[in-house]
């Protein structure tokens, strides 16, 4: 693992877990949440700093971060919420562009909702992009479907990757895989038969589709469901009772359309099983819900490890 990364608003770890398949070594993890920092800690001996990023000191890492990443707040953009973009609280680009110029990574990606890339925040990630040149960027954008990379879901997110020029050169975003990914059926059907429900099978025959997005929600808003009605009524049709979260799947004898445990929804989100999540359900969920698919950010972190590799061979040769 020669590349390494620092990873900002980590929540609990999808994008983490997709940087370390990807081969970087996390200098850190920073996450304001109790209960994501014991989900981070519990599965990893990583560095985990459970700080505010307007409030974390960068200099300590200056000059040895390869790849900044990090998931920055959603609601400021979402079309769930008021769309405040830089008018709201929660938005932590300014936090991030200070802590990028007191560190001085080679590269830099965030993840977050698309509807960051409407005509509505044109101006402000025009803004964005001029921070990013001051500090000797480019930055390139792109919607990314997780369902194009293996992930039993949808889940549009729009990504920022930014590189020196000469770098960006060398930059491709990943393609989608070839293979399609499996439908929610085929993702849970053992999940499902688990505590003995003879009815499994039967119901991965109908759940054959990839799922909607997984809502995980706010600690203001939300709850161990599965999102607005739009996206319960997508649940139903894959036999799927979008309304809550259970503790453990269908019994023997269970008739109707189950509901996902904080399991399938990790499962769906392209968390391995091994993956552990700390706290009571709806916290669990929420961290599930809220988290970005680490297949998706290995092969987003792929792709800029394979620049920074062939820039670093090409300045070696001419060294």
């Amino acid at each position: 693992m020669k590349y390494t990364s620092l990873e900002v608003c980590a929540g609990a770890g999808g994008q983490a877990l997709g940087l370390e398949m990807a081969g970087y070594r996390h200098l850190a993890c920073v996450e304001i949440d109790p209960d994501c920092c014991a989900t981070l800690r519990m599965n990893r001996n990583w560095r985990v700093e459970e700080a505010d990023l307007r409030s974390l000191d960068g200099s300590p890492f200056a000059g040895k971060v390869d790849l900044f990443a990090g998931g920055l707040p959603c609601p400021p953009f979402s079309v769930a919420g008021k769309q405040l973009g830089e008018r709201d609280e929660r938005n932590l680009f300014p936090a991030a562009l200070r802590l990028i110029e007191e560190i001085k990574p080679r590269a830099v990606m965030i993840e977050n909702v698309k509807g960051l890339l409407g005509p509505s925040f044109e101006a402000y990630r025009a803004s964005i992009e001029e921070g990013f040149r001051d500090l000797g960027f480019v930055v390139t954008w792109k919607l990314l479907n997780a369902s194009d990379f293996g992930v039993p879901q949808l889940r549009p997110r729009a990504i920022m990757v930014a590189l020196p020029a000469d770098t960006m050169d060398l930059f491709r975003w990943p393609k989608p895989l070839v293979k399609p990914a499996p439908t929610v059926g085929q993702t849970l059907v053992d999940l499902m038969a688990a505590d003995g429900w003879s009815g499994a099978e039967a119901w991965a025959k109908m759940a054959a589709g990839i799922a909607p997005t997984l809502v995980g929600g706010s600690k203001k808003h939300g709850g161990p469901d599965l999102g607005p009605t739009r996206s319960k009524h997508a649940w139903s049709l894959l036999g799927v009772d979008g309304m809550g979260i259970v503790d453990r799947p269908p019994a023997p004898g269970f008739d109707g359309a189950p509901r996902l445990t904080v399991r399938m929804a990790a499962r769906l989100q392209g968390f391995p099983d091994s993956w552990h999540f700390s706290g009571k359900k709806t916290a669990a969920y929420r961290q599930v819900g809220n988290a970005f698919p680490p297949p998706v950010a290995r092969q987003v972190s792929a792709a800029i490890l394979k620049a920074l590799s062939l820039y670093d061979s090409v300045i070696s040769k001419v060294a």
